[in-house]
């Protein structure tokens, strides 16, 4: 191992699916697992521990899940007196929601947080993995869902979006931005989420069905929000458990509407006088945005249908069904213009820029009907050096996807040549694939990608990979003497912090 990887690489997923004679219907759901590889000197230690949540600690004492989660709805034991049943059937029509934060990690100031969705968040100890304060979004911001993916500026500041539900009357997104920790280095110091600041909102198009989101993309100047036909149901939500059904049921594409792209003025909290619309398609993950020459250039990765959600229901999982299939996930690239000439033609396509065939035309109601260009497809997962966020950038690393939604290689694709250089190995599943930058490194791509790997190969245990970033070639790994589990997202803290 290089000398200079000194850090912590923090992973985040499920890892209990199974309570008493429970069973968890989707694989999102499972109770959350956290597992680190921390870097020093050469060598590598390995930690995992669950989330001691309030989900958790329910679950347990009960021996059963007793808290619902989006693809599994909890029902009271059949022997529990009417009164409890009437309490769990009230806390379902305005959802208490969950706080098995496995998903990701989020930093806000020194503090770091798991987090999936919901309204909570679960401050941990990024070094023992220890469960600490349980974090509701809602005593500083009227949202009811946050993304699991902020973004952080070199000052150190959090950016993040979320919905606000029915508030005062009105469902909208509302951008925020939580401030780098100024209170000094002492102990005492107030958790920087305390110094939370509204940015803007953007008004949802339909009041009790807004938007499902789980990334948006920024630049230097502006905030990019995907507002897909992908739309949860408050109604339906609010009676699911009623109808004996999950509250991912709630969820549901309109492939005949349009996708509304907002384009957010970071400095004004406005959106630019331009609409931008293209066609259905659902997105989870953003990969990067930019400006350039008058653009604000965005890539994605894409589905043209929600089949991905239901490809990770366990009984999928396990029987590797061929019953179920989804749609091939694509990154394409956007181009946006943000300043127009209103003298130019209807059907006149307003993208200047050569390096793209992504295209903005101008509809006869003034808005740019934008279509993407394919960068590359059966892709997901997408990762870049994290200082070209926001920039011109040139390569991105991700998870390969073909007929199963797990992945068994990773990847490292050049945007302006399409180059793509793969890793795989016989029986292995590698995880979302982590750039770590080579200090005062010369170039994009200088740096390792760190990815933990599931090894079914006889005899053999899973490991923590380390690829060299510019040739995609091993380096080194570390064999792991207890068993890796397959997870969602993660982030690497380097030593320095």
């Amino acid at each position: 191992l290089p000398n200079w990887l000194q850090g912590t690489l923090l992973r985040n997923g499920p890892g209990i699916f199974t309570v008493g004679e429970t069973t968890y219907n989707h694989w999102f759901d499972g109770m959350a697992l956290m597992q680190s590889f921390t870097f020093q000197d050469g060598e590598v230690i390995y930690r995992s521990r669950y989330l001691r949540g309030d989900t958790y600690k329910d679950n347990m004492a009960a021996n059963r899940i007793v808290v619902s989660e989006m693809g599994t709805m909890a029902y009271p034991d059949p022997g529990k007196n009417i009164i409890s049943k009437a309490i769990t059937f009230l806390n379902h029509t305005v959802p208490d929601f969950t706080d098995n934060c496995g998903n990701n990690f989020i930093r806000y100031g020194k503090d770091y947080y798991a987090t999936s969705e919901t309204n909570y968040i679960r401050k941990i100890d990024p070094m023992t993995l220890e469960t600490q304060d349980k974090v509701d979004y809602q005593k500083y911001i009227a949202v009811n869902l946050a993304t699991s993916h902020p973004h952080y500026d070199k000052e150190g500041n959090t950016y993040n979006m979320g919905t606000s539900i029915a508030e005062k009357g009105k469902t909208k997104y509302i951008f925020f931005k939580v401030p780098a920790d100024s209170a000094g280095e002492t102990a005492k110091a107030s958790p920087a989420i305390k110094s939370l600041e509204v940015i803007c909102s953007v008004p949802c198009r339909s009041l009790l069905s807004p938007s499902y989101y789980h990334s948006f993309g920024m630049t230097d100047n502006y905030f990019i929000f995907i507002e897909q036909p992908f739309k949860l149901d408050i109604l339906k939500m609010a009676t699911a458990y009623m109808r004996r059904v999950n509250w991912a049921s709630c969820l549901k594409f309109f492939p005949k509407e349009n996708t509304l792209i907002h384009v957010i003025d970071k400095k004004t909290g406005k959106e630019v006088d331009i609409k931008y619309y293209t066609n259905a398609m659902v997105v989870y993950h953003h990969v990067n945005a930019f400006e350039e020459d008058g653009h604000v250039i965005f890539d994605v990765i894409a589905y043209e249908d929600h089949s991905l959600y239901n490809m990770f229901y366990l009984n999928v999982l396990k029987e590797q069904s061929t019953s179920f299939t989804m749609c091939v996930p694509k990154c394409k690239r956007f181009a946006l213009p943000v300043q127009t000439d209103s003298t130019l033609d209807v059907g006149e396509d307003l993208v200047k820029l050569k390096y793209t065939t992504a295209s903005a035309v101008k509809d006869k109601d003034g808005k740019l009907l934008c279509q993407p260009e394919v960068l590359c497809e059966s892709v997901e997962l997408p990762r870049i050096n994290y200082d070209f966020n926001g920039r011109k950038y040139r390569f991105v690393y991700m998870t390969c996807v073909a007929m199963s939604a797990v992945a068994t290689e990773i990847m490292k694709f050049d945007t302006e040549t399409k180059e793509i250089t793969k890793w795989r190995e016989d029986n292995c599943w590698p995880s979302e694939p982590v750039f770590i930058p080579r200090p005062n490194g010369e170039g994009e791509d200088d740096g390792l990608v760190l990815t933990s790997v599931i090894n079914s190969s006889p005899g053999e245990s899973g490991f923590i990979l380390v690829l060299d970033a510019k040739s995609f070639k091993e380096v080194a790994r570390a064999y792991v003497n207890s068993e890796l589990y397959m997870d969602m997202h993660g982030y690497f803290i380097p030593k320095a912090n």
